[in-house]
């Protein structure tokens, strides 16, 4: 039996998707309140089982029977007010599959992300060999992906058979205007500035066809960046405005006006009780430049990536 965890979420329903496919029965984590997209609702081969990944009581019996697991559960917030809860999920959380895996025998698939990656060497770009030096200022969600990397590597240390994958930024037309869909919610709506930063992008069906992939591989201990292409935020901008036939953003926004802008939409929050849209930790990696190198994961796996302009293509096309 496959379990996945994350069963509801934006990969983790193109995940159980691909895996019912191929007509293999999946037991999928949710949790009561969780929505069962429209992707995998209603499919014969799932098997609903409600757990919070924090709570190891209810955990143990979703793990009868299992021999592979597929770790997609994750909280994800750029908003250090939300440290904690990034913490409890990302690190406990995982420490508790982690430990279930290694109690049962089950072969460990973690989703991990490229925030957990550290800097290029000069003039490369950002590989697997890149561990992040620990640095307690980081945001917290890179912090807490960090550390819960770390405890898949503990498990690997006392034997795990477990394979890590860093995706970069997943975009898929099923996010909708959620998540990583919320910068083409931006862009429809006219926003008019663009930042000097850049990073990885990749459709979500190949993150879910690369994951099935090295699950299959007779690969342990790993762990694998998983990107189609490097993007300047200005031509994602652009080509993103393209599809929606609108106007593309036309102004740079400078560093000094995003510090501006998130210090005046955290007092804003203060009194209306909203999340603000712009935060300190959004401000810096949207002026940050990263590449990262996609070299490992297609020697392993042969894959061959969607082009980011063609996923742009086919988002904008069904959000219209």
């Amino acid at each position: 039996m496959i379990l996945v965890t994350g069963g509801t979420g934006f990969l983790g329903s193109e995940l159980i998707k691909q895996l019912t496919n191929k007509g293999l029965p999946v037991r999928a984590l949710k949790r009561a309140q969780s929505k069962i997209p429209a992707l995998i609702s209603n499919n014969p081969l799932i098997e609903w089982f409600e757990a919070d990944i924090n709570e190891t009581a209810a955990l143990e019996d979703a793990f009868i029977g299992v021999t592979q697991v597929y770790h997609c559960a994750a909280f994800v917030s750029l908003n250090s007010k939300h440290k904690k809860q990034l913490f409890h999920v990302n690190i406990d959380g995982t420490s508790n599959i982690v430990n279930l895996c290694a109690e049962n025998n089950c072969r460990l698939l973690h989703v991990s992300s490229i925030a957990a990656l550290g800097n290029a060497k000069k003039n490369s770009k950002i590989t697997e060999k890149d561990f992040w030096e620990y640095d307690a200022q980081a945001h917290a969600y890179g912090l807490s992906k960090y550390e819960g990397e770390m405890e898949v590597w503990r498990g690997i240390t006392e034997g795990l058979d477990a394979v890590i994958v860093n995706p970069s930024v997943i975009i898929g037309k099923n996010a909708g205007f959620e998540g990583s869909g919320a910068i083409f919610k931006l862009v429809k709506d006219g926003f008019a500035f663009y930042t000097d930063g850049a990073s990885g992008f990749v459709d979500v069906e190949d993150v879910a066809k690369a994951m099935i992939l090295l699950m299959d591989a007779e690969v342990s201990g790993e762990r694998y960046i998983i990107s189609a292409d490097d993007y300047h935020y200005k031509d994602l901008f652009t080509d993103i405005a393209k599809g929606f036939s609108v106007k593309a953003p036309t102004k740079e926004a400078k560093p000094w006006m995003l510090g501006l802008a998130w210090r005046a939409l955290k007092l804003v929050s203060l009194f209306t009780g909203k999340q603000p849209s712009i935060t300190k930790d959004t401000a810096k990696s949207s002026v940050t430049l990263s590449y990262y190198s996609n070299n490992k994961i297609i020697a392993e796996t042969g894959i061959t990536f969607k082009p980011v302009a063609q996923s742009i293509q086919e988002i904008t096309q069904h959000l219209k």
